[in-house]
C-alpha cells in the first residue's frame, strides 16, 4: 500500500521564537489543475521565512501553515494541463511550504534544474536570485562599471546581489557586522569589503568616499534598513539608487525629502515577488534569464549548510543569529 503520509515543518500560531514550529505528519497533498506535486529533495531557508513566524512579513499566512518558501525536487505528480512531465528536475517557490516531503507549486513557478546544478544549489536559488535581478535590473537600473554597495552582504539575497553585480559588470562593495566573513565575501566577488559597527551608528560614509574618489555608490542595495539606510543616503552619488528590500535591522528608516532633492537620488521601493505577479511576463522573463545564467555556469550561488529537516531549529537559529555566509539548506 502506497504511504499517504509525510513529515511537514508547520508552523500552528505566532510567536517571537520558534515555539509553534513543530515537525508534524500530514496527509501528501494532490496537485490542482495547473499545479504540480513535487517530492522534495532540498528546500532553503529565507529571512522572510523567519518573519512569517511573526507575522511581520507582508505575506501573513494564517496558521497553522507549513513553513518554506524555495525547494529543488522531481516532479511527483500533475494536475490538469500541466506540460511538465514526471520525473523531471526542478526548482522553484512551494504553494503548500516547502519544508515537506512533498509540496505543490504551480507550474508557472517552476523551472527546470539544470544538469550541471546541484539539487541544494538549485533549491538555493530562486527567491534570492529572482530578488536580485528584480533590485539591480528592473528597479536600479544598475550599468556595468557603477558602485554597487551591498548592505548584510553574507546573508542569501545579500550574496546574490554580490554576484549579480560582478555579472553585470559593477564595482561590488560589500558590507558585514563581521571581521570573520570578510574573507568568504571576497571569494563570493566583492572587490571590496567594510566591516560595520567599529563606528557609532554604524558609520561607512567615509569608507565608502574613499573608496569611490568621493563619488559615493551608485546603487546601494540595503536589506537592513535603519542606521544603515541612514548612513546609505550620506554616501550614495548624485543619480544614485538607494534600493529599500527590508528592515532586517529592525527599524524601518525614514527620508527627508529635501536629502533627495539636494542630492538627486531616488529611495526604490523593491518587493520582488510582487513586481512578479504584477508583471507575470516580466516575472518569466527574469526567471527565464537567471535560470539560463545558472546553466552556464554564470552565477555562483553560495550554500553555507546543508541539514536534515529533522535539524531545522539548527537552520533557524542560524539565520536568526546572522552566522550564515550564504543559504542554509534542508532536505527532507
Amino acid at each position: 500500500m502506497a504511504n499517504t503520509m509525510m513529515q511537514a515543518l508547520v508552523c500552528d500560531g505566532l510567536a517571537q521564537d520558534f515555539t509553534h514550529v513543530k515537525l508534524r505528519d500530514l496527509s501528501i497533498p494532490e496537485p490542482g489543475p495547473g499545479e504540480v506535486r513535487v517530492k522534495v529533495e532540498a528546500a532553503s531557508l529565507n529571512f522572510p521565512d523567519l518573519l512569517m513566524l511573526k507575522g511581520e512579513y507582508q505575506f501573513k499566512p494564517e496558521p497553522p501553515f507549513t513553513v518554506g518558501m524555495d525547494l529543488a525536487g522531481v516532479v511527483d505528480s500533475v494536475g490538469q494541463g500541466v506540460r511538465l512531465g514526471l520525473g523531471a528536475r526542478v526548482a522553484g517557490g512551494a504553494k503548500t511550504g516547502a519544508f515537506a516531503g512533498f509540496a505543490i507549486c504551480p507550474e508557472a513557478t517552476l523551472q527546470g534544474v539544470p544538469d550541471n546544478m546541484p539539487t541544494p544549489l538549485a533549491a538555493a536559488y530562486p527567491a534570492a536570485y529572482v530578488t536580485a535581478h528584480v533590485s539591480l535590473v528592473a528597479r536600479g537600473h544598475l550599468q556595468a562599471g557603477e558602485t554597487l554597495l551591498v548592505h548584510g552582504a553574507s546573508g542569501g539575497v545579500g550574496m546574490a546581489a554580490m554576484d549579480l553585480g560582478r555579472l553585470l559588470g559593477a564595482r561590488v562593495i560589500a558590507t558585514t557586522g563581521s571581521s570573520e566573513k570578510r574573507e568568504a565575501l571576497s571569494r563570493a566577488g566583492a572587490d571590496e569589503v567594510i566591516v560595520l559597527g567599529h563606528t557609532p551608528g554604524n558609520a561607512f560614509r567615509e569608507e565608502v568616499k574613499a573608496l569611490t574618489g568621493g563619488r559615493g555608490a551608485d546603487v546601494i542595495f540595503d536589506p537592513v534598513g535603519g542606521d544603515v539606510f541612514d548612513e546609505s543616503i550620506r554616501c550614495i552619488a548624485f543619480d544614485g539608487r538607494l534600493l529599500v528590500i527590508g528592515f532586517a535591522g529592525g527599524r524601518i528608516a525614514s527620508v527627508n525629502t529635501n536629502m533627495p532633492l539636494i542630492k538627486g537620488f531616488s529611495v526604490v521601493g523593491v518587493r520582488a515577488g510582487e513586481y512578479c505577479r504584477q508583471f507575470p511576463d516580466r516575472g518569466r522573463t527574469i526567471r527565464d534569464e537567471i535560470w539560463r545564467w545558472a546553466a552556464e555556469g554564470r552565477t555562483r550561488p553560495t550554500v553555507f549548510a546543508e541539514l536534515p529537516l529533522a535539524r531545522w531549529r539548527e537552520a533557524f537559529e542560524l539565520m536568526r543569529d546572522r552566522q550564515l555566509v550564504g543559504k542554509v539548506v534542508l532536505r527532507p
